[in-house]
């Protein structure tokens, strides 16, 4: 049983590793007014990435302490099988203390295998994250990768992971039903994502593997590293491996072929985001006339055969912190913050040449570069996501607000007055105040249905301050 806790680091994109690691540790990477506006659903969406990811078969813990993760499978000494139990957490679910020059946040977590008529097999530990700075505890990208091997019995299970914070007193808590499938002579597993494998040659060897919990991959960044393992093959065979989007077309046609010479293969297939379309990619291998005994995605036959086809599904986005995979939803939802001569490009881009125009985009517009994330977009998008839940009693997206465009361009007001007790007889009016700019600004309400648009000045002196804040670009 062992542990592998990951960190990402802002300022280094490096991965830290504590307590006995054999996973392997080294760099990686993650990588305008339209005519067309982004409907409420579209942003709900967007930003409800744990409907999404339970969509996909993940583990989803949505309350308390929110986490994404996944569990792979593979041949144990013996007739044993390995569970390999991946999360992916952001540092601000965390409580942080100060320690020392840096900030420290403990937490606890516990994995629990529960099968009918057997003891439940339970393994806790208390890990600690550390970063060196206030900003950093404030991280809401996959900043940490925690993961846990977990020796089992073939069979079915339920699988329980909960993850508390002794600073608040808060636990998340995941469950999903779970195979650990037997594996015998001719049988391979599942398609495991991850960020970083290498192989190995017995059962007895543990696999050097750091899974992609997420299972996302970044449009026109990272490739999608699809493991798959064979286990006792005797002779050479070749076990096909495709991947189809959301509208059934073929992403990927390619072969795990295994040797049989070894007690273990394992394969590695490449797919370059970039060949890829945005959305769910649906993954399966299998030979093509296993169609009858085919696994549900994510799960396993209990002694999966040379013939079973096996699925999992990936996500092709923007971003794995703003789940966006529709490039017009994207260039819509990008009205407010500026680089329009750039969003427009984009636009009118040909689908081939807009992957290099979203990288352009995406690094001139990043302040801090030595951080894997976009500082400017995140803050953006994450405007839009309170903006919308804050003024949705306006009839529209509350991003379309007036209220809402200012709140996602210039953040929040550092006072807010409703004058509306003041006046007698006259439509309600709300003052925002904004120190910084020097500014108050006016919504009225003229119809007397609660919906608040900028007086004539008010609006002007929002324009001016728009200029300032924005990268207008023409």
């Amino acid at each position: 049983m062992v542990s592998v806790l990951l960190r990402r680091h802002a300022a280094a994109g490096l991965l830290a590793c504590t307590g006995m690691v054999t996973a392997g540790c080294g760099n990686w990477q993650r990588v305008n007014a339209g005519p067309q506006a982004t409907t409420q659903g579209e942003v709900v969406q967007m930003f409800d990435a744990n409907a999404l990811f339970t969509r996909l078969g993940r583990l989803v813990s949505a309350q308390n302490i929110p986490y994404v993760g996944s569990v792979a499978f593979v041949a144990g000494p013996v007739d044993s099988t390995v569970a390999i139990v991946a999360i992916s957490l952001a540092n601000h679910v965390f409580t942080f203390e100060r320690s020392g020059n840096a900030f420290a946040a403990r937490y606890r977590v516990e994995y629990q295998f529960d099968r009918t008529g057997a003891a439940p097999v339970i393994v806790g530990r208390d890990e600690v994250v550390r970063v060196g700075s206030f900003q950093e505890t404030m991280r809401t990208d996959e900043s940490i990768l925690l993961q846990q091997r977990i020796s089992l019995k073939p069979g079915n299970y339920q699988l329980t992971v909960r993850v508390r914070d002794p600073g608040n007193g808060q636990t998340g808590t995941a469950v999903r039903r779970v195979v650990a499938p037997l594996f015998g002579p001719s049988t391979y597993t599942a398609p495991i994502l991850a960020y970083r494998v290498r192989g190995r040659a017995s059962r007895e060897d543990s696999l050097s593997i750091v899974l992609n919990p997420r299972g996302t991959v970044a449009y026109g960044g990272d490739t999608l590293l699809i493991y798959i393992e064979g286990n006792g093959y005797t002779k050479p065979t070749d076990i096909p491996v495709v991947a189809r989007d959301e509208h059934d077309s073929l992403v990927l046609n390619a072969t795990a072929h295994f040797t049989g010479t070894g007690k273990i293969e394992g394969r590695i297939i490449r797919l370059a985001p970039d060949s890829a379309p945005l959305g769910q990619l649906e993954i399966m291998v299998g030979p093509d006339n296993a169609v009858h005994n085919e696994a549900p995605p994510g799960k396993f036959a209990l002694a999966p055969g040379g013939d079973a086809i096996h699925r999992t599904n990936a996500l092709v986005s923007f971003s794995s912190a703003w789940v966006v995979t529709n490039f017009e939803d994207l260039l819509s939802l990008l009205r407010y913050f500026g680089e329009d001569r750039r969003v427009e490009a984009m636009r009118r881009a040909k689908g081939t040449d807009r992957t290099q125009l979203w990288q352009e985009f995406y690094h001139a517009t990043d302040p801090i570069p030595a951080t894997p994330e976009n500082e400017a977009l995140d803050t953006y998008f994450a405007r839009i996501a309170i903006a919308n839940q804050r003024f949705r009693q306006e009839g529209i997206s509350g991003w379309r607000t007036d209220r809402g465009e200012v709140f996602v361009t210039i953040g929040e007001p550092d006072e807010i007055h409703d004058q509306s007790a003041q006046l007698q007889n006259q439509s309600r009016v709300i003052q925002w105040l904004y120190n910084d700019y020097r500014v108050v600004l006016y919504f009225q309400d003229i119809t007397g249905f609660g919906r608040f648009q900028l007086t004539p000045q008010s609006r002007s002196d929002f324009e001016r301050i728009r200029v300032r804040v924005q990268h207008i670009s023409g």
